[in-house]
């Protein structure tokens, strides 16, 4: 699971956070991102009932009738992370260093993308579970994730915190394997849809990435 998730988010290359007022939001909208061909989103436990809006939404297929990958964010403890992989959930995700997580993603063989932000913090991370989220990203900007790629060549890094839309294709370029993005996607569906169009890389497995089957 953890190369085929990693592929999908490389294919995909924006992970869309979701922080909804209930649940009902969140199942709308991740409805409407798996309709214009987004694959793999994350949920958040800030949004009010986040596990059943889990369990509503991971049986549920993109519009190439590819099982959802339904993630959950902002896991930090124990309990959240056992929670959300009874809710279904395909990955998990931390905004900083949680080794209670991890043990927990260990122990059920679960995909972790652990969060950092000095060096140290996401090279752990990467040696764990071979991925890590930079956050706050904005802080850094992407010349520091370019110095990230240069001593983590292989690792599947994803940004995340304060990156608009227009702001990807320069993470991108500076070696983002997917771009988090919490806040300014469109709502209008031709508008989203241009935000998950097929990328050049999408297929060729960049950084460390197996390429999406």
């Amino acid at each position: 699971m953890p190369d085929h998730l990693y592929a999908v988010l490389a294919a995909q290359r924006v992970l869309p956070v979701l922080r909804d007022t209930d649940a009902d939001e969140a199942v709308r909208h991740t409805t409407a991102l798996l309709a214009v061909g987004c694959r793999a989103v994350e949920l958040t436990t800030s949004t009010p009932g986040w596990a059943a809006a889990v369990s509503r939404t991971a049986p549920l297929s993109d519009v190439r009738g590819r099982p959802a990958l339904l993630g959950v964010g902002t896991v930090t403890t124990t309990a959240q992370a056992e929670t959300a992989l009874d809710a279904g959930a395909a990955f998990l995700v931390s905004p900083y260093p949680a080794p209670e997580v991890r043990a927990v993603a260990v122990r059920r063989e679960a995909v972790f993308i652990e969060g950092g932000f000095t060096p140290g913090e996401i090279a752990s991370a990467v040696r764990a579970g071979g991925a890590a989220k930079v956050f706050p990203a904005h802080v850094g900007g992407p010349g520091f994730l370019r110095s990230l790629r240069a001593v983590l060549p292989e690792a599947v890094i994803i940004p995340t915190g304060g990156i608009r839309p227009a702001e990807v294709p320069e993470w991108l370029a500076a070696g983002a394997t997917a771009v988090g993005i919490g806040g300014g996607l469109p709502s209008d569906p031709g508008e989203l849809a241009a935000v998950f169009a097929p990328v050049a890389f999408a297929g060729r497995a960049p950084h460390g990435a197996a390429a999406e089957r």
